[in-house]
């Protein structure tokens, strides 16, 4: 967990481009916040690869957001059973679920459709806001952090030394 940390910080601190670390976050709070075994976060984990996003952010936001999910499972539920149990899409429910590929998606699960459709539509929001994070930090953050005497000594310490060998 530590390594990771450090490739975070690693990977703040370079030219590595907003975006890679946006749609890391981003992509990690869609398969953070669903249910593991999904089939839709075998897309998600093919993204994640194919995109060329920053993995050690990926990573490390997964395990974040699969601690947040916990807390937010009974919202994603509700929403799901609301979806479920809409009287107009019964029979779109219905037919669905009489495909096979319907059936693997396990959306007749209100906590599997209902973290989905939050997911979905944070996407974008959230890549957005990691985006405008990573912007800010650099701009203002990282200058005036490196300007702190801790930093300083850290940077000439053992820790410093095994953050280059990350680097290296």
């Amino acid at each position: 967990m530590i390594t990771m940390v450090l490739k975070l910080f690693k990977a703040l601190n370079s030219e590595i481009g907003p975006w890679q670390i946006a749609f890391a976050g981003a992509l990690a709070m869609v398969i953070g916040l669903t249910p593991l075994w999904s089939a839709h976060n075998l897309v998600i984990l093919l993204l994640a690869f194919v995109l060329r996003v920053h993995l050690a952010t990926f990573f490390m936001f997964w395990a974040l957001f699969t601690g947040l999910a916990y807390l937010l499972d009974p919202w994603f539920h509700q929403i799901g059973l609301y979806w479920l149990t809409q009287a107009n899409l019964n029979e779109t429910w219905t037919q669905m679920y009489q495909q096979d590929f319907w059936q693997v998606m396990h959306f007749n699960h209100s906590m599997t459709l209902g973290s989905l459709i939050v997911t979905v539509l944070a996407f974008f929001p959230t890549a957005v806001l990691f985006r405008l994070g990573v912007i800010r930090y650099r701009a203002s953050m990282m200058p005036w952090l490196n300007k702190l005497k801790v930093i300083q000594v850290l940077k000439g310490s053992r820790f410093y030394q095994l953050y280059e060998r990350i680097d290296g």
